[in-house]
């Protein structure tokens, strides 16, 4: 069903603001509701993009919540699924049905995640745990903490909780001192409050001037020397080249080595990526993963129509759009500290020019929007290519994670 539907992601966090997982569902081409054969087709294509054959789990400890009907628990396409790593959400209403309920507690018993939407409050104190491992509570209105602790006081000791929707950073802290286990909304798009720290901290001021000398192609001794003014920058450096096997089997130490090595193109980007990444500890993990999942999305969808060079400039555009909120200064700020070229100028400041459509459609693709399809026939790319494009980003995401 990848051929006519489109892949939408939100991620959930757990009490600490790190990502637990995300939650993947279709939007259909046409604004439909997706069918029960849509949402079946869902995990025979997670499970062929992200789990390798012979790398296995590409999504390192990251937690699938899939969009589920019945028919999913008899799909083979299940079992290539890592069951520690997925979980199907059902409607409470499904489990009505006996038999239902006994092939949920059948792939319960094999380690497969169970999550439930829908159940009233007067069903939480219930035992369910033989049929789900979370429950889903849906929050409306304004008094999010209210509801939360009614919620907490009816849970069930052995069933985690995911509230949703948590928009702000106050109601998370809410839920989380509740006891929620998990938080689903748009805090993925919002700073932390609290943060006194505005612009960017010495890390990134070396970053930046390195990112300019490679953009005037200055000689090495100079990037070598502006390098070594920040230690922890050096290390990894050196840790990124040794790790990614540019040595070829041996141990590369010197800074010089390094960087003729890597050259000024894979430099760029990686410097691009740690200027995101070395921000301000107050800022959510979130809005950090979710700048490297954009700019990754963004360089894929653009690879085939504008080129690997031209793709490697929406990769910059896509990091440098949630920039401004991860540093906390405005956009045109940001802008004044680097020289940027117009194209992607454009696609930051007015989603406009030839990179704009393409980072448009990567935010859609985070944000449900129902854009993602007019956007993809804007660009003449298929579903299945952004599909694909979406799920290697996300896994693209969490091995950079490691090396940056």
């Amino acid at each position: 069903m990848h051929r006519t539907n489109f892949i939408v992601r939100e991620p959930l966090l757990d009490p600490k603001q790190r990502v637990l997982g995300y939650e993947l569902s279709w939007q259909q081409h046409d604004g439909r509701i997706p069918t029960d054969q849509d949402l079946e087709g869902l995990v025979g294509f997670v499970a062929e993009h992200v789990n390798h054959d012979e790398h296995g789990w590409l999504l390192r400890d990251k937690i699938l919540f899939l969009d589920a009907v019945p028919g999913m628990l008899s799909l083979d396409a299940l079992h290539a699924l890592p069951p520690e790593r997925t979980v199907l959400t059902f409607d409470i209403r499904q489990l009505t049905d006996l038999d239902v309920r006994s092939a949920v507690q059948a792939v319960r018993a094999g380690g497969v995640g169970v999550a439930i939407r829908g159940c009233d409050i007067n069903l939480l104190g219930r035992n369910l745990s033989p049929y789900a491992s979370y429950l889903e509570v849906r929050f409306t209105g304004a008094n999010v903490a209210d509801q939360a602790r009614s919620y907490a006081a009816a849970k069930h000791s052995a069933l985690r909780m995911v509230g949703r929707p948590v928009g702000t950073w106050a109601d998370f802290d809410a839920c989380a001192a509740l006891g929620l286990d998990a938080f689903v909304g748009k805090l993925h798009l919002t700073p932390r409050p609290g943060n006194p720290v505005k612009g960017m901290n010495p890390t990134q001021s070396i970053i930046l001037q390195l990112m300019q000398l490679v953009q005037n192609n200055e000689d090495v001794p100079k990037l070598e020397s502006v390098l070594k003014r920040d230690p922890a920058l050096t290390y990894k450096l050196l840790r990124y080249i040794n790790t990614a096997g540019f040595g070829a089997g041996r141990e590369v130490q010197s800074l010089r080595q390094a960087i003729s090595l890597l050259g000024y193109a894979p430099l760029y980007r990686w410097l691009v990526l740690l200027l995101a990444t070395a921000s301000a500890s107050g800022y959510s993990p979130v809005l950090m993963e979710t700048a490297v999942v954009r700019g990754r999305l963004a360089e894929l969808l653009g690879q085939k129509y504008l080129g690997k060079s031209e793709a490697e400039n929406l990769f910059v555009a896509g990091m440098f759009s949630l920039l401004d909120r991860l540093l906390g200064l405005s956009m045109e700020q940001v802008l004044e500290t680097i020289q940027l070229p117009d194209q992607v100028v454009q696609a930051l400041t007015r989603r406009e020019g030839p990179y704009g459509p393409y980072l448009a459609l990567a935010e859609a693709c985070e944000l449900n929007s129902n854009l993602v399809a007019s956007l993809a026939d804007a660009l003449a790319i298929t579903p299945s290519e952004v599909n694909q494009a979406h799920l290697s980003a996300l896994a693209w995401a969490q091995s950079v994670a490691v090396e940056a």
